[in-house]
């Protein structure tokens, strides 16, 4: 596939671990990993554990400063790849679950809509866990064609027992998360330091689509999924001493060698509840030829605060290590492969990034080539060929805008709790509170007494 004919498309996936991100440290590793001369056209950022959840659960400005250093990393990996300018176009989140888009600056006029949809799947249907998703039209340069590109965020049930919650959550993923047209506008942001919105203020650039809600799945869409989706190595807790047959990299050995983890790899849930059609429907997957991207422990984060490369697997004994950060795709549907058998899209690099010192899992990255070609309507003779465009898995839940209204006043009473017992300026504003109500009492007291 020539590279005109091809849209370049980086997708990140990394659980922040509620900590402020290293923008300088991650840009470097990220361009250190990336194809020889690959400038990605659009750079997608999937973020779980973007904040604490006050701040995730409130929203808006309290997000800004853990949104803020991903701009500037991703304007830093632009210089280190050639000089790429990139422009921030949305940011959107559902409490602690995050996706950022980020365009180059010459082809942001490409963008002709956005639509968005999120859906909480932890507690109550809280964000703690749960899915946000973006959909943009990109306007095919000489065509009066538009391609349409979904990416969805998600961070499922963690726990190596909760193999069933997974696939749990991923159903009600599929039933809640409604794309809708966002008609709240703006303008598109350069990735140069600047405030940062966040999800539940304002995207910065949403045209209306004058299009109904649709589902996850969408028969002119291509769909993009990653994040913490959690599928472990083992339905049970690691016991006493198991940590000694954990993976190791032995010395001088290249981390891609997947001898030092393949027998692992081979218990991975995921891997097994894809095959058996129960969870991630239709999604490819590019091989993994990376170690386990969970859970490191405390001395080698320590480590990478001064390391660019691992030169040991470091794990933390309590969990198996596990590849729980993920990027999947769903390929060409079959009325279009029937036209273009060689025309799918193209991996380029599938890979983890290196341990970051503020996080127990490794950011995964996947650099792919999508045909710039758009998906047509399905004929009708088309429709009963089983592609999950046409039948997705499961019907959207008629009640599912009711739902996530009620989930997010759920949220802001929870982030306003939060905020007054879990944080520095919130108990201070509690204690001041506490305070002027005695003093108060007391006054009054003495005018009666």
């Amino acid at each position: 596939m020539a590279p005109t004919e091809a849209l370049h498309v980086l997708v990140i996936t990394f659980n922040c671990a509620r900590e402020l991100l290293q923008p300088d440290l991650f840009a470097r590793r990220l361009s250190q990993a990336l194809p020889d001369s690959q400038r990605p056209d659009i750079v997608l950022l999937s973020l779980q554990e973007i904040a604490p959840i006050a701040y995730s659960f409130l929203g808006g400005s309290y997000l800004a400063s853990y949104f803020q250093p991903f701009h500037h990393a991703v304007h830093l990996a632009g210089k280190a790849l050639g000089e790429a300018e990139y422009v921030h176009l949305i940011t959107r989140n559902v409490g602690m679950t995050a996706c950022m888009v980020f365009i180059r600056e010459e082809h942001g006029a490409n963008i002709q809509w956005v639509e968005t949809g999120g859906v909480g799947v932890g507690v109550q249907e809280m964000g703690n866990k749960g899915a946000v998703g973006l959909r943009l039209g990109y306007a095919i340069p000489d065509s009066d064609d538009t391609l349409e590109l979904t990416f969805v965020a998600a961070h499922l049930a963690p726990m190596e027992e909760a193999l069933q919650r997974r696939n749990e959550d991923w159903k009600r993923i599929v039933r809640g998360l409604v794309f809708t047209p966002d008609t709240r506008k703006d303008i598109i942001k350069s990735t140069k330091p600047q405030p940062a919105a966040s999800d539940e203020s304002e995207p910065l650039l949403a045209n209306d689509t004058g299009r109904n809600p649709r589902g996850l799945y969408d028969p002119t869409s291509h769909l993009i999924l990653a994040g913490d989706l959690n599928y472990r190595t083992s339905r049970t807790k690691p016991t006493a001493g198991t940590h000694a047959i954990f993976p190791q990299l032995d010395t001088g050995r290249q981390e891609d060698n997947n001898g030092d983890f393949s027998s692992l790899l081979h218990a991975d849930q995921l891997s097994h509840e894809l095959k058996a059609g129960r969870t991630c429907h239709g999604l490819s997957e590019a091989p993994i030829q990376f170690p386990p991207t969970y859970k490191y422990s405390k001395e080698a984060q320590l480590r990478a605060a001064k390391e660019d490369s691992m030169t040991t697997w470091d794990w933390a004994k309590h969990r198996w290590p596990s590849w729980c950060d993920r990027i999947l795709y769903l390929d060409l549907p079959a009325w279009m492969r029937s036209d273009s058998p060689r025309g799918g899209i193209e991996v380029d690099e599938y890979t983890a990034l290196p341990l970051l010192p503020t996080s127990d899992h490794r950011p995964v990255i996947l650099a792919m080539r999508i045909p710039l070609k758009a998906i047509p309507a399905p004929e009708e003779e088309d429709r009963g060929e089983g592609d999950l465009r046409t039948k997705p898995p499961f019907n959207i839940d008629p009640r599912w805008r009711e739902r996530r209204r009620s989930a997010r006043r759920k949220e802001i009473g929870v982030g306003i709790l939060a905020y007054l017992f879990l944080t520095w300026e919130g108990r201070s504003i509690a204690l001041a509170l506490v305070i002027g109500a005695l003093l108060g009492w007391l006054v009054v007291s003495g005018v009666l007494g």
